[in-house]
């Protein structure tokens, strides 16, 4: 069973879920131990689909010699190897800073440490901010789970809602449903769902008739969490979605952030309320903080828990914010003078030869008179102006 979820761990890395025309001959998932589990994750090609496989302390019998995060390439001999373990068979793993060993009774493989790619790295920073508003929404018993992902229409797309015991795809969003974009998305998760528990559904509150959003969908197996998080669409990679543009705009939050990073000795869950009670935060700024930690790689955030856990990519939130246009676009419109702060809510930024008009609502929701705005209304993170806006009002009269 964990043979197989490495598998499909490697699987998902491998895919093209969109054009179906690319396939990669290796792979590299990102290795974590906390010094209670190990976590392999990984990001699709076309960087919509995300897999995570937890391997629990109920299927681990080892020693714990250290903490820390690596990543490695699964090529064809390691999925060989994988292949043809049997399930009364024994399967050793050795996660270090240098790669991975595997071992079992037909032989070893060793797997070298890899450079992360740019866009899994923007794609990280942007899947933990938009799980952490996630909530769960549903679930199936293992015989139900089953019936559900064999019966998906293929490349199906709509709304997950109960029905009976189980589920069915509905045309329209309705409060307590869950966005399902590509139903072949969830293919990996097939090879695993005779050993499943539970298959559960996680994903944002939504109206009645709202527009397509993430969505996470976690198959419980016995000692192992496979876990994969879709975007909206399987045309849109995660690391286009902005989510993480408000956390990196946010003033105050990098400074909590550090102090909060003083403290982290990976926990195996780092939860904003025991954290707001210990160092004296309120809750608020402690989210915003681990957001501005999971920009920076340090934590990622766990739906299945609801809580984030500590894992250091290869990269700073300097570096994410260079890889962003719409955050670098920010500053620059920033640095020109292009912005002026109208009162609280309002502010006017120049920007190509245009006044766009930005808005902070009651809710916290912000608004903008730009093109982009009016495309996506929101939908896609704030746009340049806005972020502008913020990093001006973070700045002070100076700006």
């Amino acid at each position: 069973m964990v043979a197989e979820g490495l598998r499909q761990v490697a699987q998902v890395a491998a895919s093209e879920f969109w054009r179906r025309d690319r396939f990669a001959a290796g792979v590299d998932p990102v290795v974590t131990s906390d010094g209670r589990m190990l976590r392999f994750e990984s990001f699709s090609l076309c960087g919509g689909v995300q897999a995570r496989l937890d391997l629990t302390p109920e299927v681990l019998n080892g020693e714990v010699l250290d903490r820390g995060t690596t990543n490695i390439d699964i090529n064809e001999p390691l999925r060989r190897l994988l292949t043809g373990v049997p399930a009364d068979g024994l399967l050793h793993l050795s996660v270090g800073s240098d790669g991975l060993v595997a071992t079992t009774a037909d032989g070893a493989v060793i797997e070298r440490r890899v450079s992360l790619s740019t866009r899994w790295l923007r794609g990280f920073a942007e899947a933990q901010q938009i799980a952490s508003t996630f909530e769960l929404r549903g679930e199936l018993d293992g015989r139900h789970a089953a019936t559900f992902l064999t019966s998906l229409p293929r490349e199906g797309r709509g709304w997950v809602v109960p029905a009976g015991r189980g589920w069915r795809i509905s045309s329209r969003a309705a409060p307590g449903s869950v966005h399902l974009a590509g139903s072949h998305r969830l293919a990996s998760m097939l090879p695993l769902v005779r050993h499943a528990r539970a298959l559960r559904a996680y994903g944002p509150g939504v109206s009645l008739g709202a527009g397509p959003v993430a969505s996470a969908w976690e198959l419980a197996l016995p000692g192992v969490n496979f876990v994969l998080m879709l975007s909206p669409d399987a045309s849109r990679g995660f690391s286009g979605e902005g989510a993480a543009l408000t956390a990196l705009a946010a003033g105050g939050a990098v400074d909590d952030a550090e102090e909060i990073g003083r403290l982290l000795h990976h926990q195996p869950r780092l939860e904003p309320d025991l954290l707001a009670e210990q160092i004296g935060m309120t809750a608020g700024r402690v989210r915003s903080a681990l957001a501005c930690l999971a920009v920076a790689g340090r934590v990622g955030y766990d739906v299945t828990e609801a809580s984030y856990f500590q894992r250091d990519l290869p990269y700073d939130a300097a570096s994410v914010a260079r890889l962003n246009p719409r955050l670098r676009q920010a500053e620059e419109l920033v640095a020109a003078g292009a912005v002026t702060i109208v009162d609280d809510a309002v502010a006017e930024v120049v920007s190509s030869d245009r006044v766009h008009r930005t808005r902070v609502r009651a809710d916290g929701t912000t608004a903008c008179t730009c093109q982009w705005w009016i495309t996506h209304r929101g939908s896609r993170g704030p746009c340049k102006h806005v972020v502008a806006a913020a990093l001006a009002r973070d700045q002070g009269p100076a700006a």
